[in-house]
């Protein structure tokens, strides 16, 4: 059985540090150290990525905030002043998607570098942040599923459950799952990556678009039945959002990929 300790981490008079904050930080830490890592792996500059990480996140940021405001419109348009309260959660990853494809499309398009080779190198690293991310949801008691009595079940105070739910008190940990599936993502992709560059990607004939694609592939597969027992989706008419982005993701990420296999003949790395 799972329980929140809480939202709060840390107090110092008026100052309150939320776990929500703390981890989307550690998160983004470990994605700019992986990425890191595998430039300097593939004998490649870092100065591009150091030159867009501000703006990727900060775009990111705002796609995330910005996507969760407009799916709840009518609350927020009657709650202005907590549209800015991003500590209580409320960040949605495919917005964080758009806002920081859009950034940093707009950056290699200015500095005309190639956008599929530095896609490939970030995602990895981002479906880890997503993996870590996710913890948030289980400090702030959010983006949790259906009653459950499993043995994993997580408990959900009051104040957190939704009207037709009251009378329940334990749900599926809908962010754990999740989570896992995104730390295996990131480890499929790693090791995908290097299965493809064993050196230096100069060297090396595998187009580029592989492990981009491949991310669309399995973040979306996952996140369309994950969630389906979800109780907060987001809705796009009588339909979640989430998994109408998932659904046409999933099929980019495949269309893609048979794209790249029409252009370019993959042949295993010696």
């Amino acid at each position: 059985m799972f329980q929140s300790p809480g939202a709060i981490a840390l107090t110092f008079g008026p100052l309150t540090i939320h776990w929500y904050g703390v981890i989307i930080g550690v998160g983004i830490l470990l994605c700019y150290g992986y990425i890191m890592l595998e430039l300097k792996r593939r004998h490649m500059d870092s100065k591009p990525v150091d030159d867009m990480a501000f703006w990727l996140i900060l775009s990111g940021v705002l796609g995330a905030r910005l996507y969760y405001v407009i799916f709840n419109f009518s609350y927020f348009w009657a709650h202005p002043a907590e549209i800015l309260q991003i500590w209580k959660g409320g960040l949605a990853i495919h917005g964080a998607l758009i806002g920081g494809v859009l950034a940093y499309s707009i950056f290699v398009w200015r500095k005309k570098i190639r956008w599929l080779l530095f896609a490939d190198i970030m995602m990895p690293g981002i479906l880890l942040a997503q993996a870590l991310g996710r913890w948030g949801n289980f400090f702030n008691s959010e983006a949790f599923g259906r009653p459950t009595n499993l043995p994993w079940k997580l408990f959900i105070p009051e104040e957190n459950r939704p009207e037709q739910y009251l009378d329940f008190s334990y749900f599926h940990p809908t962010f754990l799952y999740e989570s896992l599936w995104n730390l295996l993502g990131f480890l499929f992709l790693v090791f995908l990556t290097r299965k493809l560059h064993p050196r230096p990607s100069i060297l090396n004939p595998q187009p580029s678009g592989i492990i981009f694609f491949a991310y669309l592939l399995w973040y979306s597969f996952g996140r369309f039945f994950i969630e389906g027992i979800r109780t907060d989706s987001l809705y796009l008419g009588p339909l979640r959002a989430a998994q109408v982005m998932s659904f046409a993701l999933f099929f980019g990420g495949l269309f893609g990929l048979i794209f790249l296999r029409k252009r370019t003949t993959i042949k295993s790395p010696k």
